[in-house]
């Protein structure tokens, strides 16, 4: 089982860890060419695209549970109709997302409180990289189906394609033609169309046989749609609850001045890094569970569940050990500015606590997805997060910036726990 579990998840960790690296290049550029507005606005960037794009999260998860448990039921035609309805869901918001940049764009102006400076170079980074919205999108939807088929490799080379474009373009538009922060969007617009061209062509390589047994009318049946839209409607309840989070963050530092909110920026890859990591062997879980499921394997679903745990127990011990140790020198890597390294420096010890109070939270999410038990996701996120605002409410005032980190780990604690309380009944009974 071990052996199937790093099959799956080292392609998946290769494939996440290009994400945060890909930010962490993001913020680095920036901090290189400018001061701390430059990274305070990568920072309310990164903030508005999660409000975006996080709440269709289902498109990936769902697409990605659907598929993996039809695989296991041998179900050639549901997973085929998963990935059809993925990608045309994934196309319409697409488009709503582009007619709509302007409104959205005076709404972020209207509501997002920081330095002028900051926010007039968010909005020259939103209005270029929003054109990426349909392949964003469907890239979610095909990475989702590629995992649910136990196909970890393929999303793993369209994220080093699409990575080493982003970063390749973003360094020639910022350093050769000098376009500051919009060279950094038209890297990612770039990058997100060449990742969908490559994901195109592999799925023709790999799958392309599958494409005469394709019937989009069957797909795309109302009834269908809706019950898709049923299963999914629970993790994007829970993506809401997990955009309020990690919105609120940097939107609670940008009252606190641009050096908090920059130096929570750099806290934050920080965590982003272990959190893609961990995702790896939640993509994993993923993919066994849903299939161990649909082939109704108890046996071999009870182990990979507890192997799962005990790969999120080694994994937090080691990135403890790299926080603890070597937090101030992986700063030094995201910007040279000074005083924003020793503002950080001052809330690393919450930064050291995070991987042992959330590795459960993300190894849990891959298993109760491909369990897909969204009803008990959904119900977690309510409880985690409202114990996050209700701990932040109590906390601010006496602990500050601390009283935030505080709450965000009672926030990834709560989220483990409680899913670790109902596995018997979310994902062994099913």
């Amino acid at each position: 089982m071990n052996r199937e579990i790093l099959r799956l998840a080292l392609p998946s960790i290769i494939t996440n860890i290009t994400v945060p690296l890909l930010g962490m290049v993001d913020v680095a550029i920036v901090g290189h060419i400018g001061n701390a507005s430059y990274i305070a606005a990568i920072a309310l960037a990164t903030m508005v695209f999660n409000l975006i794009y996080w709440g269709f999260g289902f498109l990936r998860a769902g697409t990605s549970g659907l598929t993996a448990q039809a695989y296991g039921a041998e179900d050639r035609a549901e997973y085929l109709n998963v990935l059809v309805r993925g990608m045309a869901i994934a196309l319409i918001v697409a488009v709503c997302l582009i007619l709509l940049q302007w409104p959205i764009g005076l709404l972020c102006k209207r509501f997002i409180h920081s330095s002028q400076e900051s926010i007039e170079l968010m909005l020259t980074y939103f209005y270029i990289r929003i054109w990426a919205a349909p392949a964003t999108l469907g890239l979610y939807v095909v990475k989702g189906w590629f995992i649910g088929m136990q196909d970890a490799k393929t999303p793993m080379w369209i994220a080093i394609l699409l990575n080493i474009v982003n970063i390749i373009c973003s360094l020639i538009f910022v350093f050769a033609f000098h376009a500051g922060i919009a060279g950094v969007a038209w890297g990612t617009v770039i990058a997100q169309y060449s990742g969908i061209a490559m994901a195109t062509f592999m799925w023709f390589k790999h799958y392309g046989e599958l494409r005469y047994e394709i019937h989009i009318k069957e797909s795309l049946k109302l009834n269908e749609m809706v019950r898709f839209f049923k299963v999914n409607s629970d993790i994007f309840l829970r993506s809401i609850c997990l955009i309020a989070v990690f919105t609120f963050i940097p939107y609670i530092s940008a009252n606190m001045g641009d050096n908090i909110l920059a130096a929570n920026t750099l806290l934050m890859q920080l965590f982003t890094l272990l959190s893609y990591i961990m995702d790896g062997f939640a993509y994993a879980g993923e993919s066994l569970v849903g299939r161990f499921i649909g082939a109704r394997d108890s046996e071999h679903l009870k182990e990979s569940v507890r192997k799962l745990l005990l790969w999120g127990v080694g994994l937090a011990a080691a990135f403890t050990v790299i926080y603890a140790t070597c937090g101030k020198w992986l700063l030094w890597i995201l910007t040279n500015d000074k005083q924003v390294i020793d503002t950080a420096m001052g809330y690393i010890l919450w930064t050291v606590l995070v991987p042992f109070t959330g590795f459960a939270a993300f190894i849990y999410d891959g298993i109760y997805i491909g369990a897909t038990a969204s009803a008990a996701m959904r119900n977690t996120m309510f409880i985690s997060t409202s114990a996050f605002f209700v701990f932040y409410l109590i906390l601010r005032g006496p602990l500050g910036n601390d009283g935030l980190w505080i709450a965000f780990l009672i926030f990834l604690t709560l989220r483990g726990l409680v899913m670790f309380l109902m596995q018997k009944k979310q994902v062994f009974s099913r």
